[in-house]
């Protein structure tokens, strides 16, 4: 008896379609993901640019949330560490300070003329540097008895004003090892946070109105490598940020301690 032909099984030579249609599936998907996401509420996109301008009162700022709104970004798709930029001050706040710093000079004329004093504007507010020659005795944080008039005059001033006031010590680059201190960063910490418990128990500031830092001698603002430079950087810095400024001063790192 003859045996029986083998046959061949069958192949199916259409197979490739089954991955074919679930790409394409996987594709379409993909496809509609993004159209849901392109998909914006122009309605939100308005009401954050419309935020944005009245929180910083700022035309520039402004301007780039209309273009935010323009280009259709969706609430969230920024990056979390975008930075945004430091509300400005008002021109109302501008000319208050302006004519603080007036009414300082013509107070403190006596004390700016022996340079123990000196006022200068800066991008956060209106500094005024307290000279360690004028208030403080060398290695001290504690501040001299002849000094307390100049120093009174300072906080009648600024009392009642509502600004938030920021104290910095600083110190030059030289050393200090004795029995109080063994390092610069707590001499100037020291320095600040004593001119704060002055304005609170003498002159009643209120204590969320102030913040004290202490930077040693990393933000001199003359060169150490003279006396007279060095003279300068042994400071004690009142920086009068302005009635605005209450959020930014929490945010400050090392308020109230060294910076490191």
């Amino acid at each position: 008896m003859k045996p029986r032909p083998k046959h061949k099984p069958h192949v199916n030579h259409e197979r490739w379609l089954v991955s074919y249609a679930d790409f394409v599936t996987l594709l379409f998907a993909f496809f509609v993901v993004l159209y849901s996401v392109a998909q914006v509420d122009r309605k939100k996109i308005a009401e954050l640019a419309e935020a944005i301008q009245v929180a910083f009162g700022d035309t520039e700022t402004s301007a780039t949330a209309r273009r935010l709104a323009a280009l259709q970004i969706p609430p969230g798709t920024l990056p979390n560490k975008v930075a945004l930029p430091a509300p400005r001050q008002s021109t109302e706040e501008n000319r208050d300070l302006a004519d603080l710093r007036k009414e300082l000079e013509s107070a403190l004329a006596e004390e700016i003329a022996r340079g123990e004093v000196s006022i200068r504007d800066s991008s956060e507010g209106l500094v005024i540097s307290l000279r360690e020659a004028g208030f403080f005795e060398s290695g001290s944080a504690d501040i001299k008895g002849n000094s307390q008039s100049a120093f009174g005059r300072i906080a009648a001033m600024l009392s009642g004003r509502g600004c938030q006031v920021r104290i910095e010590g600083h110190t030059d680059n030289v050393p200090i090892h004795n029995s109080q201190f063994s390092s610069n960063w707590q001499l100037s910490t020291s320095r600040a946070t004593e001119v704060v418990r002055q304005l609170i128990t003498h002159y009643q500031f209120a204590p969320e109105s102030l913040s004290a830092a202490g930077y040693a001698e990393y933000h001199p603002i003359a060169s150490n490598d003279t006396e007279a430079g060095r003279a300068k950087n042994r400071r004690v810095d009142v920086v009068i940020l302005g009635r605005q400024r209450a959020t930014d001063v929490g945010s400050l790192p090392g308020q109230a301690a060294a910076q490191h």
